[in-house]
């Protein structure tokens, strides 16, 4: 079972309107953040929820189940900003557990580490077509192999904006746009921090291990 937090997350305080009467239900909004690893998702995804919530707007954040690296109740970013959140092993379950009253009066739904939710696609339609939400996802765009990582990119078509973030390459220093894993681990899911992985730009992601060998960053396999 999902672990979640048992009230209602963050609701506005004194707004003179309800902005969700006063938005028409077509009137939603999808705004995608992808990026490599270490690119400032997390970061960019909290900085737009505080700025909706300081516009007097009812917020709550999505965080998959997967992902217990720093916290079990929060959504924490790596230079450790943290913001409470919902836990969920799927996107469906999330208007349920909320509570319809709550879900009604919601404005605004933050969704960190997206790429783990196979379910994305159609929360994200339903919630900002038909109920009228804003919607802000943030995740990988692309694996270790440089392929789709889960539904993040099959959002982008419903999507009103999309932002690419890039890291600074740990080998070079210039831009990283793509995740080198630093294991022989091939599974497409294997969560970890700077452990198992290093942002880097194209040069040395096609160099690939032997760049990152020389450089001493190589941890065993862990199969």
């Amino acid at each position: 079972m999902a672990s979640l937090r048992p009230s209602t997350l963050l609701p506005c305080s004194g707004s003179g309107s309800n902005p969700v009467q006063a938005r028409g239900r077509a009137d939603g909004e999808i705004h995608v953040i992808v990026g490599p690893m270490f690119a400032g998702k997390t970061t960019a995804l909290l900085r737009r929820v505080k700025s909706e919530l300081t516009s007097g707007r009812n917020v709550a954040i999505i965080k998959s189940s997967k992902d217990t690296r720093y916290a079990t109740d929060s959504v924490v970013t790596h230079d450790g900003m943290k913001f409470p959140c919902w836990v969920l092993s799927d996107l469906s379950s999330f208007r349920q557990e909320f509570g319809d009253d709550a879900y009604e009066k919601l404005d605004v739904i933050g969704i960190d580490e997206a790429q783990f939710f196979e379910d994305l696609y159609d929360f994200c339609s339903t919630i900002a077509d038909r109920d009228g939400k804003i919607v802000i996802v943030a995740g990988l765009d692309g694996d270790y192999l440089r392929r789709s990582f889960g539904s993040v990119l099959d959002v982008i078509p419903l999507a009103d904006t999309v932002t690419k973030l890039t890291a600074r390459c740990g080998l070079c220093g210039g831009k990283a746009f793509f995740t080198l894993r630093k294991t022989q681990e091939t599974r497409t899911e294997l969560i970890g921090g700077a452990d198992l992985y290093l942002p880097v730009c194209r040069q040395h992601y096609v160099d690939g291990q032997t760049d990152a060998e020389a450089a001493g960053f190589v941890t065993k396999s862990m199969s």
